[in-house]
């Protein structure tokens, strides 16, 4: 049975529309600058048709994504994983944002909470877990949280902590801070959900890390990358 397109019902070309998403979500731009971008190429459209794009295909490119890169990753055991946590504002009120990297800068999990504490620590490692499977090393900060949440796992031999041991996950913050910071912050908890687990897919598939790189090879991993993306949703 042959897959029903995702973009049937819209007269934008599905070129226009992940182009729209790519720019809004992985470049520190408002909506209204992706609308005036566009508009220099030619093509006229609403910034209000950026917002409804985004929240529509942007979780649908995203899971793609994640799912591409959960089969490799369930493959191999010997993954290094770094667990970070950051505060964020919504609305003044503070809220806490979790966070799994592996050992090779890539974002696998992001996760929205109201508190630090163990419940919420072991509710995200489980949800990782579930998705990518079990890592060889976990590395986190001092917070007790974690200690607490991989004694009930039966993971607390796999934990390590260690000054400047966890840089690749509090780094892994940078690309959303700016991203953040052109949005204005959030004004909802789930919004904020919805956007960092888009964003950090997006931003995986298009970070291709050009210092390890030479220009050449620089250039053909973007290209793959790009045709990739391109492919995204195809029936």
């Amino acid at each position: 049975m042959t897959k029903r397109s995702p973009f049937r019902y819209f007269k934008t070309s599905p070129e226009v529309i992940r182009l729209a998403v790519m720019m809004y979500i992985r470049f520190p731009l408002s909506l209204r600058n992706v609308e005036d971008l566009l508009h220099e190429r030619g093509i006229d459209i609403s910034h209000e048709a950026v917002r409804f794009w985004w929240n529509r295909f942007g979780p649908m490119f995203a899971a793609e994504i994640r799912r591409n890169r959960a089969s490799r990753m369930r493959a191999h055991s010997n993954w290094r994983w770094h667990l970070d946590e950051v505060f964020v504002k919504i609305n003044g009120e503070t809220h806490y944002l979790w966070r799994a990297v592996d050992h090779e800068g890539e974002v696998l999990e992001s996760y929205v909470t109201k508190r630090r504490d163990r419940k919420a620590a072991l509710k995200f490692i489980r949800k990782s877990m579930k998705r990518y499977g079990n890592p060889a090393v976990i590395v986190t900060d001092k917070l007790r949280s974690y200690g607490a949440a991989m004694k009930v796992i039966g993971n607390a031999s796999r934990q390590e902590t260690g000054r400047w041991q966890n840089n690749r996950a509090e780094n892994s913050h940078l690309p959303f801070r700016r991203r953040e910071r052109a949005m204005l912050r959030f004004q909802q908890m789930r919004s904020l959900q919805k956007f960092v687990a888009v964003h950090s897919s997006i931003h995986n598939h298009f970070n291709q890390e050009r210092h390890l790189y030479s220009r050449t090879n620089f250039k053909l991993n973007r290209a793959a990358a790009l045709a990739e993306w391109r492919q995204l949703g195809v029936a």
